[in-house]
């Protein structure tokens, strides 16, 4: 009889065993606290109250994972918004034009999408869950993971028996001291710290224009020696919206109510301060701190056989960025491919934690390079800019291509040393970059957004290479301005100005 025991109750320990459940024989799920009853926030979830969005490769792996999961939410209140079609979107170098791709986001609350997913994966009896159980450490040796010890509802703790155990507990995981435990190597890590906080908030929408709204992200501006603040406003379930505010070092959000309200009315634009205006507050603001990046490479070690980690637990990017729930199902999608072509044994262990690494690895690139960028900026007066200005001037207009690559390579050396995995530009990448130097767009911070849409929003298809394709090539559009943009939004439009003529009397 195999079995399988799984450490972590979030969405990446239940996809993994939900994945487990069809190749062994038992699988334990363990949880440290208890579920709600309904699509509440999980006590155990640091950010269970803050934004939570599902991109669209996510959605497509969650989905074939559980079949119909996206339906459900959908079904369930959750909305779906094309990117950047049914987005407003205030990015550092402007207002994004409307653009329809088959690239999307999925927004909810993280209990909706939790309560879903659990009941999907869980309700078919192919998984025991132990709720209210602490995992204590790894029973085994340097060489094999036999199993793992817990203390059940604060009873003494009780070794359980596992050929495969899986760590999926987040950020604050153990593991390099489990291991540790057993005579293992240690375990190298990396971590990038950000100076980024935020703070969320519930809000009830007005009736006319709850579901209505496109997603709005305000990304943070970039004003010399100012801290840099943002915002975005998603629609989620029972007519609601959450706003998240977010600052650097210097600039972070407050959590009161005065503050919070002052602190939008600051922005860059006041669309998201104006809506909250109009929307009914529900509960406290949440504030958020932890936005380090960090990365365990657990793939580089010699891991004992009969022990994985998955999710946060080995990468564990800012969740600024939205990636943490897509690459969790990414990388439930991989452990199942590795299970079915090896199953439970030496040929899988040999393998599977650089497998695991590989789904991850896009997301840690750009969030490092991202994230980096604004570290970088703080100590060295901005030099992901300045860089790519020099770099630019220096190699003519002919070589805004390199300089952008330039600008890449200076900032991930600063931001992770030679702990940063390298890679080659694929095919797409380099059609960016080549359109990039056509059109004379040199900016880190433009050729960041296009690199972002392609390698985690994008769906992977003909259609979403072309279309962004076809906007880079030629002479660039001039840019919008703000009653523009949010006049590609007609519901949105509408309300403004009705807003505005009752003001006006």
């Amino acid at each position: 009889m195999s079995r399988a025991v799984v450490l972590g109750g979030g969405l990446a320990g239940v996809l993994a065993a939900a994945v487990l459940a069809g190749h062994a024989d038992e699988v334990v799920l363990v949880e440290g606290d208890r579920y709600p009853s309904g699509p509440r926030p999980r006590r155990g979830l640091p950010q269970s109250h803050h934004s939570h969005v599902l991109v669209a490769g996510g959605a497509r792996a969650l989905d074939a994972l559980l079949p119909g999961t996206v339906d459900a939410l959908l079904a369930n209140g959750a909305h779906l918004r094309g990117l950047p079609g049914d987005a407003l979107i205030f990015s550092a170098d402007g207002w994004f034009r409307r653009l329809r791709t088959d690239a999307h986001l999925i927004s909810c609350t993280r209990g909706l999408l939790d309560q879903v997913v659990r009941r999907r994966a869980l309700g078919g009896g192919g998984v025991e869950v132990w709720e209210d159980t602490r995992a204590l450490g790894l029973t085994g040796d340097e060489a094999r993971i036999t199993g793992v010890s817990v203390s059940r509802r604060g009873a003494p703790p009780e070794t359980v028996r596992a050929d495969l155990v899986v760590d999926a507990t987040g950020r604050r995981s153990h593991a390099p001291r489990w291991l540790a435990g057993v005579g293992a190597g240690d375990i190298e890590e990396v971590s990038v710290a950000t100076g980024l906080a935020y703070a969320t908030r519930l809000y009830q929408a007005p009736g006319d224009l709850a579901a209505a709204i496109p997603a709005i992200m305000l990304h943070p501006g970039t004003a010399k020696g100012q801290p840099a603040r943002g915002a975005t406003l998603f629609p989620v379930e029972d007519g609601r919206w959450i706003v998240t505010l977010t600052g650097t070092r210097g600039g972070e959000p407050p959590t009161d109510e005065q503050g919070f309200t002052a602190f939008a009315r600051s922005l860059r634009h006041p669309i998201v301060a104006d809506l909250m205006a109009e929307a009914t507050p529900l509960g406290a603001v949440r504030p958020y701190r932890d936005t380090v990046n960090r990365r365990r490479f657990f793939e580089r070690a010699r891991l004992p056989a009969g022990f994985a980690v998955v999710g946060d637990a080995a990468v564990a990017v800012n969740p600024i960025h939205s990636h943490g729930m897509s690459v969790a199902a990414l990388g439930a999608l991989r452990l199942r491919d590795e299970l079915a072509r090896h199953g439970i044994g030496p040929s899988l262990f040999a393998g599977l934690q650089a497998a695991l690494a590989a789904e991850a690895e896009r997301s840690w690139r750009m969030a490092i390079e991202q994230d980096g960028q604004r570290v970088t900026a703080r100590v060295t007066a901005r030099i992901g800019e300045r860089a790519g200005e020099q770099a630019a001037e220096r190699a003519g207009e002919q070589g805004a291509e390199r300089a952008g690559e330039q600008v890449t390579e200076r900032v991930t050396e600063r931001a992770g040393g030679d702990n940063v995995p390298r890679r080659e530009p694929n095919a797409f990448e380099r059609e960016i970059r080549t359109r990039l130097a056509q059109a004379k767009l040199s900016s880190p911070r433009l050729a960041a957004a296009f690199f972002g849409v392609q390698t985690l929003i994008c769906d992977d298809t003909a259609t979403d290479r072309s279309e962004i394709a076809r906007v880079l090539t030629g002479r660039p559009e001039p840019l919008l301005t703000g009653e523009e943009a949010i006049g590609q939004h007609p519901a949105l439009a509408a309300w403004l100005r009705s807003r505005f003529a009752a003001a006006t009397g």
